[in-house]
Order: C-alpha cells, then sequence, then structure tokens
C-alpha cells in the first residue's frame, strides 16, 4: 500500500536491519596488498606470530608498513644513480677470483681456506589488569589496536595511557623495548578524537633524536590513525623540503620531527608557527640532550603555547633530562616503571676475552662468529663510524650479505639498509649508535658489540635491539683488559647467569691470515669510493656554476635562516665539545702519544684501529663520570626521598625531625605570618615575656 502511494515505510521490530559495511577499510587494504611486487607477497606470515601472547608491537607490520611508508619514500631527494657499496664490493671480488683463476692453480687453495660455508606525583604504582578496553578509547582507535595485532597494553602503556587522557603533564621513564610509543601516542590521538579541530592548525608536536625513529613513530602514528580523520606530517632531514612545506601550510594535526628541521621550518616556512600547540611530546629526550640539541630544544620549547600539555620519555633520567623536565613541565606526574640498567629477561648474555697485546684478533673474531655460528639476522655495533665502514667490505668480501647504517650515510642510503634488513634481503646490519636507541627491527636474533661501550646504559641499550617484547636473544660482546670494569658492573647487575664463549686458537689464526689477504681487495673498494666521491664533488661544482651563470639572482631567494648565525653556532658545538675532550684528555700523556703517532701513520694496523675504539669509549665514559661528579643543582621536580627514609628507620630514633629544624625549615604561609607576627600569647608566656609597656622601653630596669 505504501508503494502506491509512493511512500517510503519505516523498519519494524520484526525486520532484520542491514548489515553496516565495516569492511570497507578492509577491502581497501586487501587491494593495496594484491598490488604489491610479488616478492612481498609472502613476509606477512614472518612478521607476525599468531601465537604470540605479550601483544607490544611498535614495530611495522608488513601490511601496515607498505602504506604508512609510501609517501616517505617519495620525499627523498632524487639524487645521481651510483653504484652502491655492494656492487663496488663484488666488482673487486670478480676480479680478484679471475686473477686466482688466471694464475698456477693457486686459487683453488684460497677457495678452500673461505669460510663462507660456516615530580610531584608518582604514578608508578599502575593497574596491572588493565586492558584496551578499559582505557575508555574510541571504536576507531580500538579498531585500529586490533588491527595492528595489539592484546595486552604493557606495562608502561597502562600507566601512561590513563594519566595522558588526563592532560596532566608526565615524565615517564622506561627501559627500551617496552612501547613507548603507543604509550604516547594513543592518549594523543583520543584527545584529538575527541575534541576536533575548528582550523587548520597544528595541535600535537612530538620531537625525535633521529630520523629514522621519527619515520617509525610516523608509521605507527599513522597505522593507529588509519580509522579516523587525523592527518599527520613527517618533517625530517633528508627528505624533500618543498613536499615537507605543502605538506606544513595545509596543517596537519600531527607532526614528527627532528629539532633541526623543525627549526629550519619555523623560520623559513611562511604561515607555520607553533602558537596553537596543544600536546608537545619529547621521545627519548636524553639522546636529544647528548646530541648537542640543548639549544634548539630551549628554542621550540619556547616558540610553542604557554598553556600546552607536555610529556617527556626517556629511556634513562639523567640529571640534564632532570632540568629539561624542570623547565618545560608543569607539576608533572612522574611515571618510573622500571629500571632502564635491566636487560632483557630471555637475553642470554655472552661474553668473548680479548687476550693482551691480541687487539687486532677482534675483526678475525667477529668474522669467526659471523660466518660458523650466527648467520642472519645479526646486529653488529662499533664505536665508530669508519671501523663500520672497514667490516662492511670485509664481511662483503667474505661473501656475506651485509649493510651498514651511521650518520655519514645519505638519508635514502640509510632507510633502504633498514628495509633491506628488515626484508631479509641482508642478513648482517653493521652500526654505530645511530640505531642503539629507539628502532625496533622485528626478528632481530643477535647483537654483537666490537667494542664494550662506554657505559652500562649504553650496553643496555644496545643489547636491547633483540629479545625485545618477551621474545628471546642473544648478545656477544668482546672484552679486552681495559674493559673489565665495564664488564664487572653488567655482570653485577645481570639477573640470569652470564656465559663465557671461547673460540679456537686455530680459528682465529685463520680468520687473521684470511683478513690479511683480503687487505689488498679492501684499498681496492676504498679506491673505488674515493674516485666516486670525487667525480661527484666535481659535477656538484659544475652545477653550482652553471646556476650561477643562468640566473645570478636565485640564489638570494634560495638563502634560509636560522635562529642562531653561522658564527654563534659553530662556536657553541666547538666549547662544548672542546671542554668535554679536553677534561677527558687532559693528563693522559698515552693518549696524547697516541694521537701524535695516529696523525703521522695514515694507515693503522688492526691492533691499532681496535685500541682507537676502546678510546672512543673510554673518554665518553670519562665524560659521563665527571658530570656525575659534579654538584647537583636545585630542581623544581623533587629527588627521591625513599633512601633516605630507610636510613632513618634502620637508625632507632625514628627518622623525626627536632622542633628547631622543623621552624628552621618550615616555609608555609602560616609559619611566615607567624614569624612575621612575633610570638604569640602562650610563647610570651611560656619564656617568661611580659606585655609591651604602652611607652617607653619595652626592657624593665634593674632595681639597685
Amino acid at each position: 500500500m505504501l508503494e502506491q502511494l509512493g511512500l517510503i515505510g519505516t523498519m519494524r521490530d520484526e525486520d532484520q536491519s542491514p548489515e553496516e559495511p565495516d569492511t570497507e577499510s578492509d577491502q581497501e587494504g586487501e587491494k593495496i596488498i594484491l598490488n604489491r611486487k610479488k616478492k612481498l607477497k609472502n613476509i606477512g606470515s614472518k612478521d607476525f606470530n599468531a601465537n604470540f601472547e605479550f601483544g607490544e608491537r611498535d614495530s611495522l607490520t608488513s601490511r601496515g608498513e607498505d602504506w604508512a611508508m609510501a609517501d616517505v619514500m617519495k620525499q627523498l631527494k632524487k639524487k645521481r644513480i651510483v653504484t652502491t657499496l655492494d656492487q663496488k664490493i663484488e666488482k673487486v671480488r670478480k676480479k680478484r677470483k679471475a686473477d686466482e683463476k688466471s694464475s698456477q692453480g693457486e686459487g683453488s687453495a684460497v677457495k678452500d681456506e673461505e669460510p663462507a660455508e660456516s615530580f610531584y606525583e608518582d604514578a608508578s604504582q599502575y593497574d596491572d589488569q588493565l586492558t584496551f578496553d578499559d582505557m575508555n578509547l574510541s571504536r576507531p582507535i580500538l579498531k585500529a589496536i586490533t588491527a595492528l595485532g595489539f592484546r595486552q597494553p604493557t606495562p608502561i602503556q597502562q600507566a601512561c595511557v590513563p594519566v595522558g587522557l588526563l592532560g596532566r603533564d608526565l615524565c615517564a621513564c622506561a627501559a627500551t623495548g617496552t612501547g613507548k610509543t603507543a604509550a604516547f601516542v594513543l592518549p594523543v590521538l583520543e584527545r584529538l578524537v575527541y575534541k576536533p579541530r575548528t582550523s587548520q592548525v597544528t595541535r600535537v608536536l612530538i620531537l625525535v633524536p633521529t630520523r629514522e625513529l621519527g619515520i617509525q613513530v610516523h608509521s605507527v602514528a599513522r597505522q593507529l590513525a588509519q580509522f579516523t580523520s587525523i592527518t599527520t606530517c613527517l618533517a625530517v632531514g633528508g627528505l624533500d623540503l618543498k613536499s615537507q612545506e605543502a605538506a606544513l601550510r595545509a596543517g596537519p594535526d600531527v607532526l614528527i620531527a627532528t629539532p633541526g628541521r623543525l627549526i629550519d621550518h619555523l623560520h623559513n616556512t611562511p604561515t607555520f608557527e607553533l602558537t596553537h600547540i596543544e600536546i608537545l611530546i619529547l621521545d627519548e629526550a636524553d639522546r636529544m640532550l647528548d646530541e648537542y640539541f640543548e639549544e634548539q630544544m630551549k628554542e621550540i620549547i619556547r616558540m610553542c603555547s604557554y598553556t600546552r600539555q607536555t610529556m617527556l620519555f626517556s629511556a634513562t633520567m639523567t640529571d640534564e633530562v632532570k632540568d629539561l623536565a624542570a623547565v618545560s613541565l608543569k607539576q608533572p606526574i612522574r611515571i618510573f616503571v622500571n629500571s632502564n640498567t635491566d636487560v632483557a629477561p630471555f637475553l642470554r648474555q655472552e661474553f668473548v676475552r680479548i687476550r693482551p697485546n691480541r687487539e687486532g684478533d677482534r675483526e678475525a673474531v667477529v668474522s669467526a662468529l659471523l660466518t660458523r655460528t650466527f648467520q642472519d639476522h645479526v646486529m653488529v655495533f662499533t664505536q665508530t663510524r669508519k671501523q663500520a665502514h672497514r667490516l662492511h667490505i670485509l664481511l662483503g668480501l667474505m661473501g656475506l650479505k651485509v649493510g651498514e647504517l651511521h650518520g655519514e650515510l645519505s638519508q635514502s642510503q640509510r632507510l633502504e639498509n633498514l628495509r633491506r634488513f628488515k626484508d631479509d634481503q641482508i642478513d648482517i646490519l653493521v652500526a654505530t649508535d645511530v640505531a642503539a636507541r629507539g628502532l625496533d627491527i622485528d626478528g632481530v636474533k643477535t647483537v654483537i658489540n666490537f667494542t664494550m661501550p662506554s657505559t652500562v646504559k649504553h650496553y643496555v641499550h644496545r643489547v636491547g635491539r633483540t629479545a625485545r617484547a618477551g621474545r628471546s636473544g642473544r648478545s656477544v660482546s668482546l672484552v679486552g683488559e681495559t674493559e673489565r670494569r665495564t664488564l664487572k658492573e653488567v655482570v653485577k647487575s645481570a639477573k640470569n647467569s652470564v656465559k663465557a664463549r671461547v673460540l679456537p686458537p686455530d680459528v682465529i689464526l685463520k680468520f687473521r691470515d684470511l683478513i690479511s689477504k683480503l687487505e689488498k681487495d679492501v684499498e681496492a673498494v676504498v679506491r673505488l669510493e674515493r674516485e666516486e666521491r670525487e667525480l661527484a664533488a666535481s659535477e656538484a661544482k659544475l652545477s653550482v656554476a652553471q646556476k650561477r651563470l643562468d640566473g645570478p639572482t636565485s640564489s638570494d631567494q634560495s638563502q634560509r635562516v636560522w635562529f642562531q648565525t653561522q658564527q654563534e653556532r659553530k662556536q657553541s658545538r666547538m666549547s662544548k665539545a672542546l671542554q668535554e675532550f679536553d677534561l677527558a684528555l687532559r693528563g693522559k700523556k698515552k693518549r696524547e702519544k697516541f694521537v701524535k703517532d695516529g696523525m703521522k701513520r695514515k694507515e693503522l694496523t688492526s691492533e691499532e684501529r681496535s685500541q682507537f675504539e676502546i678510546l672512543k669509549a673510554q673518554m665518553f665514559a670519562e665524560r659521563a663520570a665527571k658530570r656525575e661528579r659534579r654538584p647537583k643543582r636545585a630542581r623544581a621536580m623533587p629527588e627521591d626521598e625513599a633512601p633516605a627514609k630507610a636510613v632513618n628507620q634502620k637508625g632507632g630514633k625514628g627518622g623525626k625531625k627536632s622542633a628547631f629544624d622543623k621552624e628552621l625549615t618550615n616555609t608555609s604561609n602560616k609559619a611566615l605570618k607567624h614569624y612575621r607576627a612575633g610570638p604569640s600569647f602562650a610563647d610570651r608566656k611560656r619564656l617568661g615575656m611580659g606585655k609591651k609597656s604602652p611607652g617607653g622601653s619595652r626592657f624593665k630596669k634593674k632595681k639597685k
């Protein structure tokens, strides 16, 4: 009847409601998976284990990595295609093999030798039964959590998410690999969903110390916000400036940036400012203060809105971080979930002793470990970039699949090496401490330390790349006689037994002979790199000259502004570096002699290279120890008082302050009024002081 009249009927109680198309986003995700390259089809089953119960996954899944990293890869600067280091190594290897075949049958013996076969409030007490459903999160965020495979929140997430949702400032400290990224991204997204924006302005700023960590945080934030309308932007060095400026003009909700690139945009991108920032997050704050970012951090905090919420996350709570918290946080809530001096519970720690006068065996020991025992998913940490590059060349000449990660590489090279290591295209990643913080690389089985780090804190950060999120892992560290002190501290703080690994002397001798035979090939690879760098430098000079000939006025427009002059920036960095290095080297005749001898000789032996690695670690340890011996500053955030209370209770005197001390240290408003008004009537009576006479002196004259 209704159809005859041209009307639309409403639903009755007995009618079945049509199903909502909830799987639209899933279908879109399936399309992206189908359009991927054939060689990446089978990676999804490796990246996530369905039987895993811990539930913390800050790393990128293969499903989300493709679309989350697409715009980052687009921003990479397009440069002239050059041959990679692996291609140079392969070229030298082929040339060596051809020379061996053309010689008098000696190539077969060499092949047999090559071993390629083998504050004010403390919220650290959290509810350990809290789940994601109990956190009052919105349905789109809960859907994204389920899609990422998060099952149970980690301790730092259980403690930080409820406090972050209240809008309070917090200072959180937790061990590496415990899920700090999701701990601050979840409350940020929930607050943005709850309070939609009225204008196109950036409301959240996340500061990170390194480019790789920024890309990782950006990918996690995009995946958690995939079912919302929240927009994110990444502003780090090495990516295209123009695309970043266009994204910043659009006013993204969340901005993830490194300090240097952010200040560059603040002074050179029109209409971009930080006055509308509602939430400021400082991730890995201790690392940012270690990397001479102190002046840049102060400049960024000064330009942010005063009425903001600030969340500071750090793996270690140093004095510099406490100073930053005292300046940037307002009545912060302190959350210390666990100590960062503890390694992962399922980590097996092993140490290889390097005998005296055998420091040159380190390269042979590492080569033997990588070719005989640990052949895949291995990270090797060195103290310097030069040693990392040499190890890459040596291991590549031995036929291993190796990549490197350090500060001298371009951004595209760093991202490419990280991607290849995650996708199992290379088995070994040789890195400096640039990869020791924050990066969550899935599937790392073994961490090898070429030399012991300078402090126990750095050791924990390095070995924290494996045995993450409840998994098992192994660390192998090479320890010389000068590094036994650090070893004792590690053994003392270890909760599980520490093992000693012994390599047969004949194996070490065999690999040492092999490395000495490969020295000519190493020099050939270095020569090819030098020629390519000289060619690139000459091409750059030609392009600059061509631009000057074409348009002399274009250089004035491309000049960018910085908040410090070039001279001020150079002076601040040099003064700090010289101060620390002078303090470390003062009175050390042996080190001065080593540095002078090193300046005379251009080529170092294997023993001298190892000594230089140990020297760098010792200099850093001495600078850190000297900073710890400095007198403590008066801080707005109170220090820990728990040890002092325990001492007082053991003393037997009850730990009560005397009335005299209480009166001296009481600075409340009531006490100040009391002191200004003078003694009360009861105090006058107790002290025998009479009433004031209306005139004359208040003191009575003595009778004669």
